[in-house]
């Protein structure tokens, strides 16, 4: 990606995007807190989750939740939180880090904080983990890569495909189109 980060748009390329997560590892290495399972967002956690889940060698867990639909996933709506979660070992339960690739408003977090704590007695701890944390949020993550104090649009690498659908990706594909 080419284009400069203002006040109002932040651009993240694929390595600034891995070199982020790489660092959010690395924060929550140097905070000395053991945890023992992961718990992602689906969908912008997913990707920062697989990988923290790989470096600490911990179960993943995914929940799904969906608020940003409208207009290729740039207006919110309502907040949807599934009913089911799912998991690579055991239960969701311990010390849990939930994370996701953002924390906007907050509202998404503390429902769902709120939720896993009323449907998973089990968790003994559980704190949160983000790529970046916008000014306006009401809330706090326990971790985080980049405060961005302007709230800017985050324009990630793989929003490319929220507006290309299959009968148009062989010709997206052969012009070598990447931003």
């Amino acid at each position: 990606m080419n284009n400069p980060s203002t006040d109002r748009d932040h651009w993240v390329s694929w390595d600034q995007y891995h070199a982020l997560i790489e660092r959010l590892a690395l924060t929550v290495h140097e905070s000395g807190w053991h945890f023992d399972k992961i718990l992602c967002l689906a969908r912008g956690g997913v990707r920062v989750g697989d990988v923290l889940s790989r470096i600490y060698d911990v179960p993943l867990g995914i929940l799904a939740t969906s608020s940003y639909r409208e207009a290729a996933g740039t207006q919110r709506g309502e907040l949807d939180i599934a009913q089911f979660i799912t998991i690579t070992r055991g239960t969701l339960d311990g010390r849990v880090l939930l994370v996701d690739d953002m924390v906007d408003t907050g509202l998404t977090f503390g429902r769902v904080r709120d939720h896993l704590l009323s449907q998973f007695p089990a968790i003994t701890e559980l704190k949160t983990a983000v790529l970046w944390w916008k000014g306006h949020s009401q809330s706090t993550p326990d971790y985080f890569v980049e405060k961005l104090p302007t709230n800017p649009w985050i324009h990630q690498p793989f929003e490319d495909y929220d507006s290309i659908r299959p009968h148009q990706l062989e010709a997206w594909v052969r012009k070598g189109v990447r931003n």
